[in-house]
């Protein structure tokens, strides 16, 4: 159940200029690695009084404006962002002996990005964003079958499927961003960017 890390070391002077660009340069290795999804991120929300909740999700898009990713608005953590925008991402990359850890803000995308994206989907996606009250109670598993099939037979492959009024994306603009690299005696390095400037950042080496 433990292991030791060997890893190289993470010095401040391999860093990128800004976390993202450092994301950028993990998120190919962690691609090129061959890791399971390497876009699952842990989300953490927590509602106005700091009652926190978790879950996994995919990372649809990221650049110098932040980490997106989609959901049913009506959802527990699209409704808990809506009530409390401060948000944590985890991108768990423990194949590599990695993770990125990062706190921010979150805010609904557009909604032409969000239509954007949609077609995208694959059409049985599509439909299972419509089958689907994320997060609330149901009945049965033969319940949301039934609602599917029905969306089926009114959106056959092919057909274009409209976004449900309910589902679109977040943006989550970042505050600070950690990069935590494990090595072995857990002496790991922790090195986070937070902000110098409204413009720039600054990085500053963590105790393990």
């Amino acid at each position: 159940m433990r292991r030791q890390y060997r890893t190289t070391l993470l010095d401040e002077a391999d860093l990128a200029a800004t976390p993202m660009a450092q994301f950028a340069r993990w998120f190919k290795e962690a691609v090129t690695g061959g890791l399971h999804e390497p876009n699952a991120m842990v989300v953490a929300t927590a509602t106005p009084d700091g009652r926190p909740s978790t879950r996994t999700v995919l990372l649809k898009a990221y650049d110098d404006r932040g980490f997106v990713f989609y959901t049913n608005y009506a959802s527990r953590k699209a409704t808990e962002l809506a009530a409390n925008p401060h948000v944590s991402l985890l991108f768990p990359w423990h194949q590599l002996s990695r993770q990125v850890i990062v706190t921010g803000r979150a805010a609904q995308v557009p909604r032409e990005e969000t239509e954007a994206y949609f077609r995208t989907r694959p059409h049985g996606s599509q439909l299972g964003a419509w089958a689907s009250p994320q997060s609330r109670p149901i009945t049965s598993r033969t319940e949301l079958t039934t609602r599917y099939e029905e969306l089926a037979t009114r959106y056959p492959e092919g057909t274009e499927v409209p976004v449900p009024p309910e589902w679109g994306g977040f943006r989550i603009v970042p505050e600070t961003m950690e990069f935590w690299q494990g090595h072995e005696n857990r002496l790991h390095d922790r090195l986070r960017y937070v902000p110098a400037t409204p413009d720039t950042w600054r990085v500053e080496r963590l105790a393990p």
